[in-house]
């Protein structure tokens, strides 16, 4: 077993999450306060084997907050090294601009509160999701301008 598992490890890659940026009508981000850390972040989660990173964030949109949620483009791919202070994996991040049907979010396990916020009110963001909120706003602002869909989420 131990010289199976050893040709089969292969290239070590970086674990593939995915977020989402939901906003309000005032721009607001919809975040959750994590069970795990208690710090504010975007709505997120590891992709699973054999699930597409589009499938996972619809699935954790759900699992989360109790909401539907559509895609509505992808913003950015970040990367992350791992770090003594991020966590011992590098990490690929996947964001997409989303939208959800009409409802108030419900917590799970996983989550301590959800609610809508100003991007810049937030004091104890989670990791390096205050990035991710901005990078989903700046999109969101942008695709506006372009007379694109901005994307309400309420």
């Amino acid at each position: 077993m131990r010289a199976r598992l050893a040709r089969d490890l292969g290239y070590v890659t970086a674990k593939v999450g995915a977020e989402a940026g939901i906003f309000d009508d005032d721009d607001r981000i919809l975040l959750i306060r994590r069970s795990d850390d208690g710090c504010w972040g975007l709505i997120s989660g590891y992709v699973d084997p054999g699930e597409s990173p589009a499938g996972t964030i619809v699935r954790e949109v759900r699992e989360e907050v109790g909401l539907d949620a559509t895609i509505v483009a992808l913003v950015d791919v970040f990367g992350r090294r791992a770090s003594a202070v991020d966590g011992p994996h590098g990490t690929v991040g996947i964001l997409y601009l989303c939208t959800v049907a009409p409802g108030a979010p419900t917590l799970s396990h996983e989550t301590l509160d959800a609610r809508f916020w100003d991007v810049d009110a937030v004091t104890d963001w989670h990791k390096n999701h205050l990035g991710y909120a901005r990078a989903a706003l700046a999109f969101r602002r942008e695709r506006a301008l372009r007379g694109g869909e901005a994307g309400c989420s309420r």
